[in-house]
């Protein structure tokens, strides 16, 4: 098909006029590739007859691209004139394919598809000025103006490879054979015997270098180890996937997930999407025609059939039978002893357009002891898409990611056939709902290892970001962290006292635990609210944390904080985190040196009696803290427990001397209140800046 046309532009050049030159190839090569793809389809018709129902119908993803360009450079500045409106919002919003059942049936009134030709040849002349005289400097990184070019680029060529997927699920009819799409003519091979190749343990270490262009997930660091596990030497062929749908795999529930038996019910189907059977005889559908039933070439499935059966297959051979992992894949490109740098500089896999648009037989293309390892096919993982960590988000492509963070998607790797520039490269993760359709199969493998999930999910619930946001956030208005602050002063004036056993009441989030950890063996976080105590055990557990903050309106803010990067990570096995009210503490929460009640008294529905008992819980001499900006409100508080901010007998009654008043036969005040600040940022230009009454009692009785 082409010869070392398509793969991505290096950026560690230090010469900017050929950088600028490889760019501007790039884009045009692309352009065109592009335009060639459409050119398969026979008549107008085929632009506005939906492929499939959950997607939209190709006219969109003819102008989608363009489009794009357009936006993003008029996002970053680089531009100031759009070329036609009214397009660049008609084609700006594609769709994932969430569910089968999540698009609205919306009427668009089209342009012909001669008019969006016309549209495309004029933003290829504004992105070829900018190229020509857009100033660059170097490095070409994420910062760099040119990043957004470098972002249209490869966003044609993910939609490359996603729009020749619905034209391979369009009518016949509606498709043309061209002899740039040529399909591999070796269809009547036999299908070799898959068998096992024993993959060694291996540590996987990923650090993404700036020297390609890359998406937001691909950067940030992730390391584990990865355990011996024996693979396929092959992908699963359509011969070996033949052998489950005889054997009734498509009828079998026990073999199904339950999400993949809901999409098999759904969609009725009996054996692969691709797969046409006639009578006796099978065909395979490839993206312009039908063709005998190639048994050697690998099967081309969702996750779910996959899935399927890799579980026959376990039950068939008594084996632990499934998918890679991501990190297992990665070891089985190490042990191909393949890199960016070999997969680019050779032919050696059904990769970049190089020789078919098809895939082809399965024991084509050697990679060690394996075949396919890159190209061909995509790979099924069994790995959700989540960030790696210090992940964040392209200021100007923030839905890129963090809409499939949602346990939803499965990573696929190593590209297929027509995979090109940044789909190629071994960092590259794309995903896709399980029961998508790519040019993807599998390759399965053999391990007793369970599989590892990680978190993927942002918080986005408002409240608790918020809250996220005010113990492991930034800080605003130059105001220290006020969690750390409380607990630092706590830990100023607690000298030489016992410092075994802490207890922080109304711990929110916890990070004042944490804190109080540095100083304590042992620290108890209570909060009445599970939803806040969940994302403490989060942190505990993973030690990340990930959610959005509003910024305005509906635009929102990906943060990510982690125990490392505040420096918890040590302390954190002597936090414990419990559900509970501080009004009715259960037994075991007793004999504590230390109990801080941070912004707690004003909020509970019985503050008196929470003040009356508290000593019960401290050892004698320990030191109980309470910090409040004295907020009384009845929709927490009843009125008539409230510890001050009321008259009585005519009398202004302060909280501090309701505090006295009602822990005065138990404490003693150490030293008189001081006032500590605090922020909580609402949106980016709405903030809560308060004070809070600190008071520090020992305990003398």
């Amino acid at each position: 098909m082409s010869t070392y046309l398509n793969r991505s532009t290096l950026l560690d050049t230090q010469e900017a006029t050929t950088l600028r030159e490889q760019t501007r190839q790039y884009f045009h090569q692309t352009a065109d590739l592009y335009e060639s793809l459409f050119q398969t389809l026979v008549s107008d018709e085929a632009y506005y007859v939906n492929p499939i129902k959950l997607r939209h119908p190709l006219i969109f993803y003819y102008g989608h691209t363009n489009t794009f360009f357009i936006n993003k450079l008029t996002l970053a500045g680089l531009i100031t004139e759009r070329v036609n409106p009214q397009f660049e919002s008609m084609f700006a919003v594609g769709v994932d394919e969430m569910g089968w059942d999540d698009i609205n049936a919306q009427n668009y009134n089209w342009p012909t598809p001669l008019e969006v030709k016309t549209y495309r040849a004029s933003v290829r002349k504004v992105v070829d000025q900018l190229i020509c005289t857009l100033p660059l400097n170097l490095p070409m990184d994420w910062d760099n103006q040119w990043w957004t070019i470098l972002m249209g680029i490869e966003h044609e060529r993910i939609h490359l490879e996603t729009s020749s997927v619905l034209i391979r699920q369009h009518a016949l009819h509606y498709v043309q054979k061209k002899d740039a799409w040529r399909s591999c003519s070796a269809i009547n091979t036999t299908a070799p015997s898959n068998s096992l190749v024993d993959i060694p343990p291996r540590r996987i270490k990923l650090s993404k270098s700036p020297e390609h262009y890359g998406w937001d997930n691909e950067y940030g660091n992730f390391e584990t180890e990865c355990t011996a596990f024996q693979a396929a030497k092959y992908l699963t062929s359509n011969a070996e996937f033949l052998t489950f749908v005889e054997a009734g795999g498509y009828k079998e529930d026990s073999y199904w997930q339950e999400e993949g038996l809901a999409w098999r019910h759904y969609a009725q189907a009996m054996h692969p999407t691709f797969w046409v059977q006639q009578g006796d005889v099978w065909k395979l559908r490839l993206m312009t025609e039908e063709v005998a039933m190639p048994w050697s070439w690998p099967v081309e499935v969702n996750y779910h059939e996959a899935k399927a059966f890799c579980n026959w297959h376990s039950a068939s051979t008594g084996k632990q039978v499934r998918m890679p992992s991501e990190q297992e894949w990665y070891s089985l490109y190490a042990h191909a002893g393949l890199s960016d740098e070999k997969v680019r500089g050779s032919m050696n896999a059904n990769l970049f357009l190089d020789h078919y648009a098809s895939s082809c037989p399965v024991n084509t293309y050697a990679h060690g002891d394996l075949y396919d390892v890159v190209g061909n096919v995509w790979q099924w993982t069994e790995t959700p898409i989540f960030p790696f960590d210090g992940f964040k988000v392209h200021p100007l492509y923030d839905d890129f990611s963090t809409p499939t963070f949602d346990g939803r998607h499965n990573i696929i790797k190593g590209g297929s056939w027509i995979a090109s520039g940044n789909e190629a490269l071994k960092d590259a993760r794309y995903a896709f709902r399980r029961h998508f359709f790519q040019h993807a199969g599998f390759r399965y493998i053999v391990t007793d290892t369970p599989l590892q999930i990680h978190a993927s999910h942002y918080e986005t619930d408002k409240q608790l970001s918020e809250y996220a946001e005010f113990h492991y956030g930034d800080t605003y208005f130059g105001v220290p962290n006020f969690p750390k602050a409380l607990s630092d002063f706590a830990v100023q004036h607690l000298h030489t006292r016992p410092a075994k056993k802490a207890l922080d009441l109304g711990c929110a989030t916890g990070r004042a635990s944490f804190e109080l950890a540095k100083h304590f063996d042992h620290v108890t976080g209570i909060d009445f609210s599970a939803r806040f105590i969940g994302l403490a055990l989060k942190l505990v557990q993973q030690g990340i944390l990930r959610y959005t903050m509003v910024n305005e309106g509906d635009l929102v803010s990906y943060q990510e904080r982690s125990l490392a990067d505040l420096k918890l990570t040590d302390v954190a096995h002597k936090v414990d985190f419990w559900q509970g009210d501080a009004c009715n503490l259960k037994p075991q929460f007793t004999g504590y040196d230390f109990i801080l009640a941070a912004n707690l008294i004003d909020r509970l529905y019985n503050p008196r009696d929470f003040l009356s008992n508290i000593h019960h819980r401290l050892n004698i001499g320990g030191v109980l803290m309470i910090t409040s900006p004295y907020t009384w409100l009845e929709e927490h508080t009843p009125r008539d427990q409230w510890i001050g901010g009321h008259k009585q007998d005519g009398e202004n009654v302060s909280t501090i001397d309701g505090l006295k008043a009602l822990l005065g036969e138990h404490f003693k005040l150490m030293q008189s209140p001081i006032e500590i600040p605090f922020v909580i940022r609402e949106t980016r230009h709405k903030f809560q800046h308060s004070l809070s009454e600190v008071t520090l009692w020992e305990r003398m009785r």
